[in-house]
């Protein structure tokens, strides 16, 4: 029986998804999942690792491309009454990890669940902490991720992910349904190795730039202006810090994202 659907967005992942897939496999809880690759437009052999795998293609026209809009295709295929959002460059540690994200929905009041090591405050986080109303509000920037997240179908049923954000459709899914009095659990035994430290100046910019344009949209966030962003750049904050390309990038595209997503 299908317990769950693991939903990976992929384009040119071929370097990935072989041991993404692999791990999945590797579960000690597989024969109870389906694993979905919603592909938009891959050039390299993503689909055919993928297909060789077992796994269910789902093609999305790369020009029709958002993250909630993948993951909503995935979404509308999966069989399960649980659903499992994973990057494809994010590897399981070990083969309990599925197990462990499906346990973190035992609790019925737990809309969704997701695994990394740090706190709202960038703090190690080192056990469970549960996002309620008050910590959103206290924290608004942080809670649930779809780079290793498991959710409730029914809600999704309900509400899906938003379209036309280019980022951030997670955290405001989650927020949506925790504001509604639903409870998010962040849990660093749920993590996976995921990373985006080898990433260019571009992508590190691109990727702020989508995530705060997308919390723009849907959060009052106060304007950010360039004095700001100098502020931000000299604060001394880990050594050599401040003369990091991509503590540059990332902070530009914060600033370029602000201003798109409170235009939008």
């Amino acid at each position: 029986m299908i317990v769950a659907s693991v939903v990976i967005r992929t384009k040119d992942e071929a370097a990935s998804i072989g041991r993404t897939l692999g791990l999945l496999a590797d579960q000690d809880v597989a024969e109870s999942l389906e694993t979905i690759v919603v592909d938009s437009g891959s050039r390299d052999a993503t689909v055919s690792i993928a297909r060789d795998a077992h796994a269910r293609i789902i093609d999305v026209p790369k020009g029709s491309f958002t993250f909630g809009g993948a993951l909503n295709r995935g979404c509308e295929e999966a069989r399960s009454d649980i659903v499992i959002a994973l990057s494809a460059h994010a590897f399981p540690r070990d083969a309990g990890w599925a197990r462990r994200m499906l346990a973190a929905l035992d609790d019925e009041n737990v809309a969704s669940a997701c695994g990394y090591g740090v706190d709202p405050n960038g703090l190690p986080l080192t056990e469970r902490r549960v996002q309620g109303a008050d910590d959103l509000r206290r924290y608004p920037l942080w809670g649930y991720t779809n780079a290793c997240g498991v959710f409730r179908h029914r809600l999704w049923r309900e509400r899906p992910f938003r379209e036309d954000m280019p980022g951030t459709e997670d955290k405001e899914w989650a927020a949506y349904w925790v504001s509604r009095g639903y409870l998010t659990v962040v849990d660093p035994a749920l993590s996976v190795d995921h990373s985006h430290h080898n990433d260019g100046l571009l992508l590190t910019y691109k990727r702020s730039h989508r995530e705060w344009e997308g919390f723009a949209m849907y959060l009052d966030l106060r304007p950010y202006a360039i004095t700001d962003l100098a502020r931000d750049w000299w604060k001394v904050d880990g050594g050599n810090r401040r003369a990091s390309w991509r503590r540059a990038a990332t902070l530009a595209g914060e600033w370029s994202g602000r201003r798109r997503g409170r235009a939008r």
